[in-house]
C-alpha cells in the first residue's frame, strides 16, 4: 500500500516510420517451414519467447492460425503454453513445430512476423551473401577537422551503401567512404552503414564520432591539419571551481585520438563512481565534494592525465544552524512479493533511489527487500545495534500497512489473510526502542496505507514514549486514507518518493523540507483529493539530514557499530578460474540490495584449438530457491536486475540471487564449462565447485529468528549495501548464450492490464511528468508482468555501440532499400 510516481528512464525502441518494409531474403520462398534447420528454429523460438507484448508466440499463433491453410485450436495453444512447465520447454518452439507439421511455409511465417513488426525474427529468415571487409572506426577529433568513415563490402552481383547518423539517413551518403568536411560539435553521434545486395542487406558496426570544441583560442587551420591522427591529445582542460553548498559542479575534459579516448575522473587520488564520461557533474554539492580533481584519459595505445584543479565548497548562510550528529544510520524496507496479498512494484525502485541519496548525506544505509515477519524482527535487532547516543536514525518503509488506534503497522510478506497486529510490526514500538538508545534524531517515512484494519480489534498497550524534541513522522497519506501506486509501463517511483527525492539533499530543517514536499505533492492533479502528505513532529531544534557527522576519535561503541554495518555489505572478491583445458573464466559479484547479489561470469581466455565453449553456474543452495530458467542470462535485465545494469561489465552471463537473508550455510555453487575441439563431435565438460562464504546480509543470520521483546510488536529493518564499483574487465570471448527469459523475472515493472483501484475508474493526466497513467491503491494492485522499454539514445561507452545495433537497426532496416 504505497504511493507510486514517475518512471525511471528505460530504453524504448525507436519510432517506426513508413519508409518501407524489411526484405525477407532468399529463404522466403515456397520452402516448407518444416524444412528449416533446428538451430534456426531454436533461434526463432528464443526471440519469440522473450518478445515484447504484442510480438510473441501467442500473437503469431493468432495470425498464422487465421489463415486458410493453417488452423490452430485452443487445445493446440494450451499444449504450447504447457511447455513452460518443462525444464527446457519453449512454447514458441512447440508452436513452430506445430505450424511446420500443418504445412505452413516460410513465406507465410514471414508475412505473419512482418504483420507483428518483429524485425529481429525476420532477420533470422534473411539470407545474405554480403561480407563487410572494412568496418568504420570510432574517432574523436577537433572541430574543423576532416573525418573519413570507411565501410567496404563484397556481395553478388554488386552492393549498394547507405550511411545513417543514428536512425536518419546521411544525405549523399551512398559511397563506401563517408567524408565529413570541417566537422562541428553537431556532427557528433553514432554512424552506421547499411550494405544492400539485391534483396539482402547487412549493417556495419556502429562508429562513434566525438567532436571536441576548443575552449581557448582556436588553432590555426594549418595546425588542425597537422595534428597527428593516432596520438592522444587533451585539448580541453578542467577548470578550478569555487562553489557554495547547493551549487552544481561541472568539470569537463576533452581529448582527441584514435582509438577513441576513455575517461576516468579522480578526486584526491580515488576514482569517482559515474566518472567515466568526459563531463563530470554533481547536481547538488556539499562540503564533502571539496577536493583536488583530475581526469585520466586513455585508450589502447597510451594514456594521459589532465591538469589537477581545486574545487572549493563553502557553506551558505543557512537557516539551519550547524548541528552535528555522532553518526547517521538509515533503515530502508521494501516489501513487494506478498504471499497472500496483492503484489506491489514501486518499493524496489523507491528503496534503491533513497539509498543512493542518503549515502550522499553520509548515512550508513541498510536495505532489504521482501522480508517475512521473523526476518523483519531479527533485522530490527541488528539495526538497533547501529544506534547510539546522538545518532540520527531514519526508517523508511514501503509496502502494505494499516493504522489502528494511532499505531502504524508494517505488513510482512508472509502475513496471513486477514492479518492482525500479532502478524505485523508496530512502528511506535520501534520508536520506543530507538529512544532507549538516546538517538539525536528519529525520522520515520512511512509509504503505506493508513486505513483501519477491520479484522483487528486489538488495542496495544505500549510502554510510554519519552518526551523528546527529536521525532519526525512523514506519512505518505493522511490518517484513514490509502496510499496509491501509479500503474504504467516500466520501472516507477512512488508518488511520495517522486517528490521527496527532488528535495532530500537540500540543507533545510527536516520539517521544512517535508512541508515543501507536501506542497509539491499538492500541485499534482493526479493525487489531489486522494492522497496528501501528513507530517507529525516534536522537533524543536533546527536539525537537518545534511548535518555533518562529528569528526572525533571513535568510541568502542562506534567501532562496533561500524563493524556490524560493514559485515552486512561485504561482497565476495572477484576471482579468475583456470580449467584444465586452458579456458579461463572471470567470476565477479555486485550488490543490488543488502540481500540481493548479482553474479556475472565471462570467458576471458580460450585456447585456439577449442572451437566453442560455454559456461554457466548452477547447483545453488536450496535455501535460496533459485529458478534455473532465470539464471545465466545474457543481460542483467533478463534476470530482473534493472537498477544496477549500467554499472555491470558488458558481455557476461548474469545471475541474480535474492533473499540472501535465508542463506543458512555458505554460498556454494558449481561453475560448469562445456567445450568442443576442432574435428571432434563430442562435447567435453569440466566443473568447479565455488565457496564464497556468506555474502552481504547472510553474515547476520536473520534466519535464526528473533529475540523475545517486552512487546510482541517489535519492528523490522531493511538495509542497503555500499555501492560497490564493478571493475571493468578485458573483452570477453564469445559465448553460446542461452536466452530464455521468464516473464515474471522482474519485480520492478508493470503490465498495463493490471486492475486499478475501484475508487478511481478513469486514467488521469499527471502534470508532474506529462504522461497519462492510472492510479491504484496498494490494496488493489494486482500481479504485473515485465515490459521494459528501450531507448535509442547512445551511451558514452565503447561497449554500448554493440547495444545500439540492436536498438537502432530496427528503424534503419525499415527504410527504403537501395
Amino acid at each position: 500500500l504505497s504511493a507510486q510516481g514517475s518512471p525511471l528512464r528505460v530504453r524504448s525502441l525507436p519510432a517506426r516510420g513508413a519508409a518501407g518494409s524489411l526484405p525477407l531474403g532468399r529463404l522466403a520462398g515456397p520452402l516448407p517451414l518444416s524444412r528449416l534447420g533446428g538451430p534456426l528454429l531454436r533461434r526463432l523460438s528464443e526471440l519469440l519467447d522473450r518478445a515484447a507484448p504484442g510480438r510473441g508466440w501467442r500473437e503469431l499463433a493468432q495470425r498464422a492460425g487465421s489463415r486458410g491453410t493453417v488452423r490452430l485450436s485452443p487445445q493446440d495453444l494450451e499444449q504450447c503454453s504447457l511447455q513452460v512447465l518443462e525444464p527446457e520447454g519453449s512454447p514458441s518452439w512447440s508452436l513452430l513445430k506445430l505450424l511446420g507439421d500443418r504445412g505452413c511455409t516460410v513465406v507465410e511465417l514471414a508475412e505473419s512476423l512482418q504483420a507483428l513488426e518483429h524485425t529481429e525474427a525476420l532477420r533470422c529468415l534473411s539470407y545474405s551473401g554480403i561480407k563487410i571487409i572494412v568496418q568504420p572506426d570510432s574517432q574523436a577529433v577537433l572541430s574543423g577537422q576532416v573525418v573519413r568513415l570507411c565501410c567496404w563490402a563484397t556481395g553478388h552481383p554488386f552492393v549498394h551503401y547507405q550511411w545513417f547518423k543514428q536512425e536518419k539517413e546521411v544525405p549523399h551518403g551512398n559511397s563506401p567512404e563517408l567524408i565529413l568536411s570541417s566537422v562541428s560539435v553537431k556532427d557528433s553521434g553514432f554512424y552506421i552503414c547499411r550494405v544492400n545486395s539485391e534483396s539482402s542487406f547487412m549493417f556495419s558496426r556502429w562508429a562513434r564520432l566525438e567532436v571536441c570544441e576548443l575552449q581557448d583560442t582556436p588553432l590555426p587551420h594549418g595546425r588542425l591539419m597537422g595534428l597527428p591522427e593516432d596520438k592522444l591529445c587533451i585539448c580541453n582542460q578542467p577548470q578550478p571551481q569555487h562553489l557554495t553548498v547547493g551549487d552544481a559542479l561541472v568539470l569537463e575534459c576533452g581529448a582527441v585520438g584514435n582509438p577513441i579516448p576513455n575517461y576516468q575522473w579522480f578526486r584526491d587520488g580515488f576514482p569517482l563512481a559515474n566518472g567515466s564520461k568526459n563531463v563530470y557533474t554533481v547536481t547538488y554539492v556539499d562540503v564533502g565534494h571539496q577536493g583536488t580533481y583530475w581526469c585520466h584519459v586513455f585508450n589502447d595505445r597510451e594514456d594521459k592525465d589532465s591538469k589537477k584543479v581545486e574545487v572549493i565548497v563553502g557553506r551558505k548562510a543557512m537557516a539551519v544552524e550547524c548541528t552535528e550528529a555522532t553518526d547517521k544510520v538509515a533503515l530502508l524496507i521494501g516489501n513487494m512479493s506478498y504471499w497472500n496479498h496483492p503484489q506491489l512494484k514501486a518499493p524496489m525502485v523507491d528503496v534503491y533511489e533513497l539509498t543512493n541519496l542518503l549515502r550522499q548525506l553520509d548515512f550508513k544505509v541498510v536495505s532489504l527487500l521482501d522480508l517475512t515477519e521473523s526476518e523483519m524482527r531479527s533485522a530490527v535487532d541488528e539495526f538497533l545495534l547501529l544506534l547510539d547516543k546522538g545518532v540520527y536514525g531514519l526508517l523508511y518503509y514501503a509496502g502494505h500497512g494499516y493504522e489502528n488506534y494511532g499505531n502504524s503497522f508494517m505488513v510482512p510478506i508472509d502475513a496471513p489473510n486477514p492479518y492482525h497486529s500479532a502478524n505485523c510490526l508496530c512502528v511506535q514500538n520501534i520508536l520506543r526502542l530507538m529512544q532507549e538508545k538516546q538517538t539525536g534524531l528519529n525520522v520515520f517515512l512511512l509509504d503505506m496505507c493508513r486505513k483501519r484494519n477491520e479484522y483487528d480489534d486489538t488495542i496495544l498497550i505500549l510502554d510510554a514514549l519519552k518526551v523528546t524534541a527529536n521525532i519526525v513522522f512523514g506519512y505518505a497519506t493522511c490518517q484513514g486514507a490509502e496510499a496509491f501506486e501509479i500503474q504504467q509501463l516500466g520501472l516507477a517511483n512512488g508518488i511520495f518518493m517522486k517528490f521527496l527525492k527532488d528535495r532530500l539533499l537540500e540543507d533545510k530543517k527536516v520539517t521544512v523540507l517535508l512541508d515543501e514536499v507536501a506542497e509539491d505533492m499538492g500541485k499534482c492533479p493526479l493525487t489531489k483529493g486522494k492522497q496528501a502528505l501528513e507530517i507529525r513532529s516534536s522537533l524543536s531544534e533546527k536539525r537537518a539530514l545534511t548535518d555533518p557527522v562529528q569528526q572525533s576519535t571513535p568510541s568502542a561503541e562506534s567501532l562496533a557499530r561500524n563493524l556490524q554495518w560493514a559485515k552486512a555489505h561485504e561482497l565476495p572478491e572477484s576471482m579468475s578460474l583456470e580449467f584444465q583445458c586452458g579456458v579461463q573464466i572471470q567470476l565477479g559479484f555486485a550488490a543490488e540490495f543488502s540481500n540481493v547479489m548479482i553474479i556475472y561470469t565471462r570467458i576471458v581466455k580460450k585456447p585456439p584449438e577449442i572451437t566453442a565453449c560455454r559456461a554457466h553456474i548452477t547447483d545453488f543452495p536450496l535455501d535460496l530457491d533459485v529458478d534455473p530458467k532465470e539464471t545465466n542470462k545474457g543481460t542483467p535485465e533478463e534476470t530482473g536486475s534493472y537498477l544496477v545494469s549500467k554499472d555491470l561489465p558488458k558481455h557476461c552471463l548474469y545471475t541474480r540471487l535474492s533473499a540472501l537473508q535465508k542463506l543458512r550455510e555458505h554460498l556454494i555453487f558449481t561453475v560448469c564449462l562445456h567445450y568442443e575441439y576442432s574435428g571432434i563431435e563430442d562435447t567435453m565438460d569440466e566443473r568447479k565447485e565455488i565457496n564464497v562464504g556468506k555474502p552481504l546480509i547472510a553474515k547476520l543470520g536473520l534466519h535464526h529468528g528473533f529475540k523475545t521483546r517486552n512487546c510482541p510488536q517489535t519492528c523490522c529493518m531493511p538495509g542497503y549495501p555500499f555501492h560497490n564499483p564493478v571493475e571493468s574487465s578485458p573483452e570477453a570471448a564469445e559465448y553460446y548464450i542461452p536466452s530464455h527469459c521468464h516473464p515474471s523475472s522482474c519485480p520492478g515493472v508493470y503490465h498495463p492490464n493490471c486492475a486499478c483501484s475501484t475508487s478511481i475508474t478513469q486514467p488521469e493526466a499527471c502534470s508532474c511528468n506529462g504522461t497519462s497513467r492510472i492510479l491504484a491503491s496498494r490494496h488493489e494492485v494486482q500481479h504485473y508482468s515485465p515490459t521494459v522499454e528501450k531507448s535509442n539514445v547512445p551511451v558514452e561507452t565503447t561497449d554500448d555501440t554493440v547495444e545500439l545495433e540492436f536498438f537502432l537497426s530496427d528503424s534503419l532496416s525499415l527504410s527504403e532499400q537501395q
